[in-house]
Order: structure tokens, then C-alpha cells, then sequence
């Protein structure tokens, strides 16, 4: 059963100031609306592959909320992202039948700004280098827009990549085979990147690649002892994404102060 990105989740403070900033950065942001629960509302960068960036912010303390804990830590930037599934339920299954705990199919919602009614179903991950899924009840189009809203004056076109670091590479490679299935990832190995102290799987999800990168032990004195502080400090998570552009530029790593944390490079499509 083949799975997609469904879209990347960024926490932010304050979703006015951030939607000023994306567009700033040539991004056409859409308000999202607020969520069934009230307690975070959101705005959508939608592109031309289908997948989006997800803009969210708090509205009320919610401790007991996935994101709670990053948003009562202050900090901004990446804290999730989703896969899409044609069925939640058949996915939650599968992934069960492998020795993969998923939970779920649990409901989700919101309300956009023009009083539409959304409905989605999704699936929660028993570990943090997994993603969660996210699958519509409702017509997938009231929830990621079509036509000129995904249509961008810096040109992106979409997700290249995901790079996601783990601790275990080994662990997390099995999660992912549990997960995808066989046929996603028949021939899927790690690979040792000489010289950085760190090892590397690559894994297809449709038009993007799904980086895990997770560092060796036995080069405590490589680059990759940086990659060991995040670790020990934020855990498995998103380090950075990439994103296709037609316009003519160079590959370039977009402002932090902008990104609201998030590392986002553009680069050629």
C-alpha cells in the first residue's frame, strides 16, 4: 500500500506574524481555520505535488494535545509530519499485522474562515521517528486547495525532501519497513557517509525522499556530534526539508527568523 506526504507540521507563536512571513518569503498562504478540539488554528501552503506545509498555532494551553509539550516549551519550527493513506483504518491494520502499534482510526476536524466543515481520520505512531496519518473524510480538495493557491511567486512546486534524525537508524529502518511494506522497500539499505560519522537511509514517498540520519557511535570527534547534541536534546524529529522550485535560482537556505525555526532549503526542481 503506497503512502505519500501528506503535508509537514510547523509550530509557530503567533499565526498572523508567520503568515506574514512565509508570504515575504514568496509563499501564497492560505488561512486554515480552527481545529474541532479549539485548541489550535492554522494556515496551508499548498503545492502543486499535492502536499502542503501546515502552519499551527495555540490558542489555549492543551498539555494533553501531540503538540502540547513543544508549545509550552516556547520553541518554534518542525514537530510532525503526515503521510496520506487512502484508508486510515486499512493502513493502522497493515502496520498492526508487521508488529507495528499505530493507533487509531481517530477522528479530526475544523472549520475554514468560510464556515466548511472539514472531517479526517488519522493514525498516531507508537515512537517519534514515525509520522502520523492523515486521511480525509471529507472530499480531499475542502482541505488542500486547488488551483492559484498553490501557485507561488518564488516558484516552489513541492516537497524534495525530508531529513529526519533518529537514534537508532536500524530500529527506525524496521519501523519504516513495518509501515510501508515489502514492496516500498525491497532492496532498502543504510549506507555510512565517509569522513561526517553518520549513517543515512533514503525512502521513497511518492515524489519525495524521506532522509533518516542518525549518527555512529564510534565517531564521537565527526561533524555528526552535532547531530548527537540534537538528539539528546529534542529526541527523533525533522532536522530539515527541501523544496523544488522552477525559478531560477540557486539552492539557498531560507532566513530562520522568517522560517520561525524551520530549516527549509529551495533548490532547483
Amino acid at each position: 500500500m503506497s503512502l505519500s506526504l501528506d503535508h509537514v507540521v510547523i509550530l509557530v507563536r503567533d499565526l498572523e506574524q508567520t503568515i506574514a512571513d512565509y508570504g515575504a518569503l514568496g509563499f501564497t498562504v492560505q488561512r486554515g481555520g480552527t481545529h474541532a478540539d479549539g485548541a489550535t488554528h492554522n494556515a496551508l501552503i499548498g503545492f502543486a505535488d499535492g502536499s502542503y506545509l501546515e502552519l499551527i498555532a495555540f490558542l489555549k494551553p492543551s498539555p494533553t494535545h501531540r503538540w502540547g509539550q513543544a508549545n509550552a516549551s516556547g520553541t518554534e519550527g518542525f514537530v510532525d509530519f503526515a503521510l496520506l493513506p487512502s484508508s486510515v483504518g486499512a493502513v493502522v491494520d497493515a502496520a498492526r499485522s508487521r508488529g507495528l502499534a499505530y493507533a487509531g482510526p481517530l477522528d479530526g476536524g475544523r472549520v475554514r474562515p468560510d464556515g466548511e466543515r472539514l472531517a479526517w481520520q488519522i493514525g498516531t505512531p507508537p515512537s517519534p521517528d514515525l509520522p502520523f496519518l492523515c486521511g480525509d473524510i471529507t472530499p480531499r480538495a475542502l482541505r488542500v486547495r486547488e488551483g492559484e493557491v498553490r501557485v507561488h511567486p518564488n516558484g516552489v512546486q513541492g516537497v524534495a525532501a525530508i531529513t529526519l534524525a533518529v537514534t537508532d537508524l536500524d530500529a527506525s529502518l524496521a519501523h519504516y519497513r513495518a509501515l510501508l511494506g515489502p514492496e516500498a522497500t525491497r532492496g532498502v539499505t543504510s549506507l555510512a557517509l565517509p569522513g561526517l560519522g553518520a549513517r543515512i537511509v533514503a525512502l521513497p514517498l511518492g515524489p519525495t525522499t524521506l532522509v533518516l540520519v542518525s549518527p555512529r557511535q564510534q565517531d564521537l570527534d565527526s561533524p555528526a556530534s552535532a547531530l548527537r547534541r540534537v538528539l539528546a536534546t529534542s529526541g527523533d524529529g525533522l532536522l530539515g526539508i527541501a523544496l523544488r522550485s522552477t525559478a531560477p535560482l540557486e539552492a539557498r537556505s531560507l532566513p530562520l527568523s522568517l522560517t520561525h525555526g524551520a530549516r527549509i532549503e529551495l533548490g532547483p526542481a
